[in-house]
């Protein structure tokens, strides 16, 4: 089949490239929006002018990611009229219903008091500041809410039942927890959060490294790393909940995820492929790299050898997953990326605990400040893999045993569908470029010091050197 003629495939590939793009922002706004009601009431509780300074510096990233986000989550849920019309004819009343609720409950929240919260600076009381910080990151959090309702339901439907190809809700409790939704919006909701706190301390890990106000950003690092501790083991812990899921509520999905062809049956323990690769043609694995039984103690089911392994080949091929190499290896990349993490955390706390972090040695940590650098983007490729895993490995279903994707797409011509595919793709990659030339400006010009902290007359500036390190080279130079 020719991908380019195909309307169904090229409005995949369309709703996987603005899904992709517009994720970057929100995973990093929603995380990022905590973070600054955190510094902010470490303001107002302790009047360290450090802790203002870092809620006016990080909220310009917050704009950033929060102004691209909603340009680029508007196009995307258009394409549910444009491109999978049928689709939302059949879901609508209980899909169109979320998407209402997070358009109505979380972006206007959030949009309503960013003003106060980016300019209401000195113009209102410090206490109505920090309430306007607390709903805006409350918005940004309920819109992880509702998309992971909708997502989860399609995975999981529940709540009502398809009558003449339109659901019918019997119940909107139901549908709304359907059984995937509680561990799924966890999940997202501390891999945004995560995401944010390595993004955080790997600018922190950058302007120690290059001695620009050491003192300053190890205040953020160290807060950073205290929360991290809670999140980083948390979240790994939560995606195993969720695979335990994947294992009794889509069997197809987890033989994708592990590139299992063969049942494994009762009472016996699945081995567990380390690294493979898929062959789909021919219903094989064409190497690989095993550990034996590793599946069956992951999943727990050394407790449970009564339940089995349900390899792909147990189902009609026109019900798996296709791309299996991809679910496969995003599926890993996710699961290595979240140990790395924590694993970067543990030993960053052991150094913490050796006096390694101190004012006067955390400059020292040149290592270790490289790797929290590194790890900055990474937890952007840990959420995108997961999605991948998560939507691609539903396939051959929009929603899960109940409607087919092939079924919920729009009957367009694929060349108008190739146009707008092209166009999305041209704009994004502009708005990518965009955003990484302010968001580099913004980090190379630093925060700024000469600000006047609310209550006070003047701005309180220790221009010590371990304290306030100017930029001294030309203006165009720092631009």
């Amino acid at each position: 089949m020719n991908l380019l003629s195909d309307t169904v495939s090229l409005s995949r590939m369309q709703f996987a490239l603005t899904a992709i793009f517009h994720m970057l922002w929100p995973v990093l706004s929603t995380g990022l929006a905590i973070y600054l009601v955190i510094v902010e009431a470490i303001w107002l509780k302790t009047r360290n002018p450090d802790y203002y300074y870092h809620a006016r510096f990080w909220s310009k990233l917050y704009v950033l990611n929060f102004g691209i986000g909603v340009a680029t989550g508007i196009p995307m849920e258009f394409q549910f009229g444009t491109n999978w019309a049928p689709f939302s004819e059949a879901v609508g009343n209980f899909f169109g219903s979320i998407i209402g609720f997070e358009a109505s409950w979380a972006f206007m929240l959030e949009a309503a008091f960013l003003g106060i919260m980016i300019f209401g600076w000195n113009r209102v009381n410090p206490i109505i500041h920090f309430i306007a910080t607390i709903l805006v990151a409350t918005g940004a959090n309920l819109s992880t809410f509702w998309i992971l309702t909708a997502n989860s339901w399609m995975q999981t439907p529940a709540g009502g039942e398809l009558v003449n190809g339109i659901f019918i809700v019997r119940d909107y409790f139901e549908a709304i927890f359907n059984p995937f939704m509680a561990v799924s919006v966890t999940h997202m909701f501390l891999g945004t959060l995560e995401t944010s706190l390595f993004v955080i301390g790997g600018i922190s890990a950058w302007y120690i490294f290059n001695q620009r106000n050491p003192a300053f950003f190890a205040k953020a690092f160290k807060l950073v790393l205290i929360v991290a501790i809670i999140v980083a083991p948390l979240q790994i812990y939560v995606g195993h909940l969720s695979g335990e899921q994947v294992l009794y509520r889509q069997p197809t999905k987890l033989a994708a995820m592990e590139s299992q062809w063969e049942t494994i049956p009762a009472g016996q323990a699945a081995d567990w492929s380390l690294i493979a690769w898929p062959n789909e043609k021919a219903e094989k694995n064409d190497w690989e790299i095993t550990i034996p039984n590793g599946l069956g103690y992951i999943l727990e089911l050394k407790k449970e050898l009564s339940a089995p392994v349900l390899g792909l080949k147990e189902f009609p091929p026109e019900n798996r997953p296709s791309l299996i190499p991809l679910i496969y290896y995003s599926f890993r990349t996710m699961v290595g990326i979240g140990f790395f993490l924590a694993g970067l955390m543990g030993i960053t706390v052991i150094q913490w605990l050796r006096g390694k972090l101190s004012q006067d040695t955390i400059n020292q940590q040149k290592w270790l400040m490289a790797g929290w650098i590194f790890a900055a983007p990474l937890g952007y490729i840990a959420v995108e893999s997961g999605w991948i895993v998560r939507c691609v490995g539903r396939q051959p279903w929009i929603v899960y045993n109940q409607i087919r994707t092939v079924d919920a797409a729009s009957n367009l011509p694929p060349g108008d569908v190739l146009v707008s595919l092209i166009g999305f793709a041209s704009v994004y990659t502009l708005l990518f470029f965009t955003a990484l030339y302010f968001g580099s400006r913004i980090i190379r010009r630093g925060p700024r010091f000469d600000l006047p902290i609310p209550g006070e007359e003047k701005p309180a500036v220790d221009t010590s050197p371990a304290k306030f390190v100017p930029d001294e080279r030309p203006v165009e130079a720092q631009q």
